[in-house]
């Protein structure tokens, strides 16, 4: 009997560590996630600054965010990361930007960073640049402050928790907590909604059509002059 309690308390103890190190593997590898997607932001941020914007650029608005894409003509393998590397395969990583003035005339220019991860090579994403990019999405305000809906019904699992969203018309940077399973519409933020009531869209990069995790590893932001 001393053995078997002894062999019970061993095996329970065990299966605690074992989960441990499945925890520690987990947090290592978002760690070293993040690691890379902050120096994949600079390498990006550089990458604009050398191609330059054109500030008085019509297109370019202090009340809406701009594809960089749309802006400027660029080889599309300069969005993908590492850079040095040759091989297509290698080059997990990738990243996307928006921008708009930071205000009417003026040459500073808010850049949206979002860095993403390719999910698989036969992943299938929207949009038309055959990787992960951050899109539109219509949304209004819900009755909880810190609550918004998704207008479009074929958009609503295009935002899940955990994902990061960008008010079109100011840049403001939301963590979405949850969304809700009773109305699949509605999404918590991290803070309360500063966007329009009506007619507000955000920016956010789906998940792949095919299915799987979120492509979005961070989002970050610059002011830059031009």
């Amino acid at each position: 009997m001393e053995t078997l309690i002894a062999v019970g308390t061993l095996a329970i103890g065990l299966l605690f560590i074992a989960g441990t190190f499945v925890a520690g593997i987990h947090f290592s590898a978002l760690t070293t996630e993040r690691t890379i997607a902050a120096v994949a932001a600079e390498e990006a941020f550089a990458k604009i600054r050398l191609y330059g914007l054109d500030a008085g650029d019509p297109n370019l608005a202090a009340d809406k965010m701009v594809w960089f894409e749309n802006l400027l003509a660029i080889d599309p393998n300069e969005f993908a990361y590492p850079s040095i590397r040759n091989d297509p395969a290698q080059k997990q990583y990738g990243w996307s930007a928006i921008c708009r003035l930071v205000a009417s005339g003026s040459r500073l220019v808010q850049l949206t960073v979002f860095v993403t991860r390719a999910s698989a090579p036969t992943a299938s994403y929207r949009g038309d640049a055959g990787r992960p990019i951050p899109m539109q999405v219509k949304v209004s305000a819900a009755a909880t402050n810190n609550q918004i809906r998704i207008q479009e019904l074929d958009e609503q699992n295009w935002i899940n928790d955990g994902y990061r969203i960008v008010d079109d018309k100011t840049g403001q940077i939301y963590r979405v907590l949850e969304r809700l399973a009773d109305q699949p519409d509605t999404i918590v933020l991290d803070g309360p909604w500063q966007g329009a009531a009506t007619g507000a869209s955000v920016w956010v990069v789906p998940p792949p059509t095919t299915g799987g995790r979120n492509p979005c590893i961070a989002v970050y932001q610059k002011v830059i002059r031009f």
